[in-house]
């Protein structure tokens, strides 16, 4: 059977915490939703926040809804264009990454920890998972690939919840060498 999922390119962006987010756009502060993304509950935000290292800095976008983490992710070529060696890690889990700086319009603050390049990884709703064969935190491997580009990535995190729709989330370098543009199927291989 053909494991066939959606397959995204996940662009540099930042989580934050009630806390940071009124610290950067003032006392009340919420997130206004700008565009619904794949996975349910979760949207990109008009608000945008810049993030600093030693050698450089971006304009993030935020994600939403607010988190219990400040989190920065990062592929490999932004992390060494602003001087920040981000571990590979998985998406929330904070513990041991470096922090930097982080500019909004009503404040700023420093971060002492966040700052990753998120593994990459499927996430997929029980069902699915089950009919795929898979389990939560397995680790497969991804076929991939456009314009004579094929690529499979192995070491790909499955992360299986009922909040989950069904989609690999590659980081800009990954989806880059794979020569992908826009949202494309991928094949999962668990052999």
């Amino acid at each position: 059977m053909d494991k066939i999922v959606m397959v995204e390119t996940s662009a540099r962006h930042i989580h934050v915490t009630q806390e940071v987010l009124e610290t950067l756009f003032g006392e009340g502060a919420t997130l206004t939703n700008k565009k619904d993304l794949s996975q349910p509950g979760q949207f990109a935000c008009v608000e945008k926040v810049k993030v600093v290292g030693p050698k450089g800095e971006f304009n993030m976008s935020i994600l939403g809804p607010v988190r219990k983490d400040t989190q920065v992710e990062l592929s490999m070529s932004d992390a060494r264009k602003i001087g920040i060696p981000a571990p590979i890690k998985e998406s929330g889990d904070v513990a041991g990454t470096p922090g930097c700086k982080l500019i909004g319009p009503r404040g700023q603050v420093d971060i002492s920890q966040g700052v990753m390049v998120a593994k990459r990884h499927v996430h997929l709703d029980p069902e699915t998972a089950e009919k795929f064969g898979i389990v939560d935190k397995q680790i497969v491997s991804v076929k991939v690939g456009a314009n004579g580009r094929n690529v499979i990535f192995g070491d790909v995190v499955a992360r299986v919840s009922s909040s989950y729709a069904p989609a690999v989330h590659l980081d800009t370098d990954e989806a880059n060498a794979a020569g992908l543009i826009g949202t494309v199927d991928g094949e999962i291989i668990t052999e």
